[in-house]
C-alpha cells in the first residue's frame, strides 16, 4: 500500500492528544507540526504550507471556527476538525466555512488516518499545475510575468501580490485577504506594506496596464476582468 506523505499541523491545546497523535502520524510517513493557540496555528500555516490541519475548536486563545475563517482568508489547505462538540450546528457552521471533514473525539486512530488519506487524495485532485494566467497583453506564470512580451522585472512579493489579484479577476480583494495571503496572518494590519507594494505593482505594469488595478477605498484592491 502506497503511504501518502507529508506535513500534518495538529492544533490543539491538549498535550495527550500531541503525544497520542505525533508517533501516529510518524510513524504512517507524515511530518507532524504542532501548535496549541489559534494564532500560533496561523501563523505556522502561512510559514510553513502544511498539506493538511487537524483543528480543535475549543482552543485557549481563540474559538477553532474562528481560526477556520482566518485560515480560509489565505489558504486552501485541507483541514479536518477534531472536536468533542458533537451538536449538529457546530458542524454545519464548521463545513460551511471550508472544513474538509468532521471527526467527534474520543476518535479511533484507523479512523482519522483513512480520513487524513482522503482528504490528501481529494486535494491532489483539486490543484493541477496552475496555468498561465493571460489578462490581455500580460501573461502571467507561476515564476514570473510578461508585458507585451517582455519581461517583467518583479520581486517575489511582487509578483505574488499580481498573481493574486489576477486569480480573482473583478472580485475585490480586502486588505486583510491580500496581507495575510502575502505577508501572513501577524501583518494583517500593516496597510503601508501594501500601498508600498501596490505603488510599485502600478509603476512596474505602466499607465495603461496599471489603471486596471482599482483602489476600493478603505476595502481593498480589484484587477478589472
Amino acid at each position: 500500500m502506497n503511504i501518502v506523505s507529508g506535513r500534518i499541523l495538529v492544533v490543539d491545546d491538549e498535550p495527550q492528544i500531541h503525544r497520542f497523535l505525533s508517533p501516529a502520524l510518524t510513524a504512517a510517513g507524515f511530518e507532524p507540526l504542532r501548535a496549541e493557540r489559534g494564532e500560533v496555528a496561523l501563523r505556522v500555516v502561512a510559514a510553513n504550507a502544511p498539506d493538511l490541519v487537524l483543528l480543535d475548536l475549543g482552543l485557549p486563545d481563540m474559538d477553532g471556527q474562528e481560526v477556520l475563517r482566518r485560515l480560509r482568508e489565505f489558504s486552501s489547505v485541507p483541514v479536518i476538525i477534531l472536536s468533542a462538540r458533537d451538536r449538529e450546528a457546530e458542524k454545519i457552521t464548521a463545513l460551511d466555512s471550508g472544513a474538509d471533514d468532521y471527526v467527534e473525539k474520543p476518535f479511533g486512530l484507523g479512523e482519522l488516518m483513512a480520513r487524513i488519506r482522503t482528504s490528501l487524495r481529494h486535494k491532489g485532485q483539486q490543484e493541477p499545475p496552475g496555468p498561465e494566467l493571460v489578462l490581455e497583453n500580460l501573461v502571467i506564470g507561476p515564476q514570473g510575468a510578461a508585458l507585451n512580451g517582455e519581461k517583467l522585472v518583479l520581486t517575489k512579493r511582487e509578483h505574488a501580490l499580481l498573481l493574486l489579484l489576477a486569480r480573482n479577476p473583478g472580485r475585490v480583494l480586502t486588505h486583510r485577504q491580500i496581507l495575510t495571503a502575502i505577508w501572513g496572518p501577524a501583518h494583517t494590519e500593516d496597510l503601508a506594506y501594501l500601498r508600498v507594494y501596490i505603488g510599485q505593482l502600478r509603476k512596474k505594469l505602466g499607465p495603461e496596464f496599471s489603471a486596471k488595478l482599482k483602489t476600493e477605498p478603505g476595502v481593498g484592491y480589484r484587477l478589472e476582468d
